[in-house]
């Protein structure tokens, strides 16, 4: 269990002989244009199933809806009305134009109110596992199956998961999830796993193409990804990337644009996949204030011995008097 008093570096933590620079993303919400080609690159590469029939959402134009088993990256079109533009126009922050993609040139001149939408604006991010300095879900696994991995990033090994679903409960961002085949059966050698839906039962997340990672390869996602939204290298340096554009972003006046999972002293000790943000992030769908739910369990368990050791007492103290 992984202690959260600041940084560290979750390869020494595993204890790896070899191991090497932590690799991460860097994905910069400003300039996503929410085309999905990561998406599909995740699936192709590593051959995850369909995620449901993909129809449009009724609220946006999103048709996955949210990380899963299945979905290892998930882009989100958040649609802000009228009453967020005005609200942040009030409080001086100068809002970037995220209106619908388009095809041309960009206008000279960046207004808070898109052109082609006037009542409302984008906000387009891509989604994916964390790879937590502290993994929740790495500490309650019961069979080794989540582990750290030598670059620092968490992997499943599907054919040691034995479908409790601890880590699904354990994981701050609800990123890991046990793929289903409609059933509400976990894996097990009583039924047949269906042969089109591989990994029946087995959790199941983004491993940060642990297989290209061993090549020195750039994940498929980021490979892909056209404007350059996702990038990926080594943590150290994705995390001065992050700050560089934070700055640039703050020095043109945007001062809505914030980091998350850069900080080292949250309640997951930061995280491997860092963020630009142009809102809060509970407008993300992102959890404003992170926590490894096992952070406490020592603290838990100095307290259940206390209060087992008063109840010896106490029964000690009624036998004994009794005696008398």
């Amino acid at each position: 269990m992984g202690q959260l008093s600041g940084p560290t570096d979750p390869t020494a933590d595993a204890r790896w002989v070899d191991a090497r620079p932590r690799k991460g993303f860097f994905t910069d919400t400003s300039i996503c244009i929410g085309c999905k080609a990561c998406e599909v690159a995740c699936k192709e590469w590593n051959q995850i199933p369909r995620d449901g029939e993909l129809e449009l959402l009724g609220s946006s134009y999103d048709n996955t809806g949210a990380l899963g088993a299945s979905t290892w990256r998930h882009v989100a079109f958040v649609e802000q009305g009228r009453d967020r533009i005005e609200a942040a126009r009030e409080s001086g922050r100068r809002l970037v134009d995220l209106g619908m993609p388009q095809v041309g040139a960009p206008p000279a001149e960046t207004d808070t109110t898109p052109p082609d939408t006037p009542e409302f604006r984008w906000l387009m991010s891509s989604d994916v596992c964390k790879h937590c300095t502290h993994a929740g879900c790495l500490d309650v696994c019961p069979t080794g199956s989540l582990f750290r991995t030598e670059h620092g990033t968490v992997v499943v090994q599907p054919d040691v998961c034995n479908g409790c679903g601890y880590c699904v409960a354990a994981c701050p961002f609800g990123v890991i999830e046990r793929r289903t085949d409609g059933t509400a059966k976990t894996k097990s050698s009583r039924y047949a796993v269906n042969q089109e839906i591989p990994n029946v039962g087995v959790a199941q997340k983004c491993t940060l193409c642990y297989d290209r990672l061993k090549d020195d390869q750039v994940p498929a996602c980021a490979q892909t990804c056209p404007t350059t939204s996702i990038k990926f290298g080594t943590h150290e340096r994705m995390l001065a990337t992050a700050k560089e554009r934070l700055a640039q972003l703050h020095a043109q006046g945007m001062t809505e644009a914030r980091l998350y999972g850069a900080n080292d002293h949250d309640g997951v000790g930061g995280t491997g996949s860092i963020f630009l943000l142009l809102d809060e992030p509970e407008v993300y769908g992102l959890p404003p204030d992170p926590r490894v739910p096992t952070a406490d369990l020592r603290k838990m368990f100095g307290r259940a011995g206390l209060a087992a050791a008063g109840m010896l007492a106490a029964a000690a103290v009624s036998v004994w008097g009794g005696g008398l």
